[in-house]
């Protein structure tokens, strides 16, 4: 079921100004907030911050071993978060709550996913002039499973569309590449990369 979001309902505001903020307009205004059984997934808000700085932080601690204690990387990643959350720039955020699960006062959050629109230099031939950078895509591991990471990448290879990005770059771990393929994803082999 796909719900659209009533701005003046403050559990599921998602709205959008015309303008994604790349100073692109004509984008939709509303986005829609989906729902699958009691998972609902919307656009992220400046408040959501804190409990998407504690997902960053399982997100990488899952996969890497640690260089900073728990609380100051939540403290700082939830200030940047914030932040990004806040302004009508390049980035966006989709997260996922579980109905009904409350954490303090607000929903739990079971999963995010975080897309940045990053322009290209205007161009004179008939080609797009955005890409999306995809990242930070995790649904917490007792979630998985359940259709949420799909739902979540509904909506930002959506928005994408919307934006008219011509393509969606992300770098996968090995476990993410099989939900990859099946909404379309496929290896690029144009692509070079130099770590400094």
């Amino acid at each position: 079921m796909v719900r659209v979001a009533k701005p003046e309902d403050r559990q599921y505001a998602a709205s959008e100004s015309a303008s994604d903020g790349a100073g692109k307009t004509g984008g939709p205004t509303e986005y829609a907030a989906s729902e699958s059984a009691s998972v609902m997934v919307r656009v992220a808000k400046p408040e959501d911050a804190a409990m998407l700085a504690k997902l960053r932080f399982d997100l990488r601690a899952s996969l890497h071993e640690l260089r900073e204690e728990e609380a100051a990387f939540v403290e700082r990643c939830t200030s940047w978060m914030r932040e990004r959350l806040s302004e009508r720039g390049s980035w966006r955020c989709w997260i996922a709550e579980r109905e009904g699960v409350i954490v303090g006062s607000e929903r739990e959050i079971v999963g995010s996913v975080w897309v940045q629109l990053v322009e290209k230099i205007p161009n004179p031939i008939a080609a797009p002039e955005c890409f999306v950078y995809l990242t930070n895509f995790y649904v917490q591991p007792e979630q998985r499973s359940q259709g949420i990471g799909s739902q979540l990448l509904a909506e930002a290879l959506s928005w994408s569309r919307s934006n008219d990005a011509e393509l969606v770059l992300l770098w996968p771990t090995e476990r993410s590449k099989t939900l990859y393929e099946r909404h379309g994803f496929e290896p690029a082999d144009d692509f070079m990369e130099l770590f400094l």
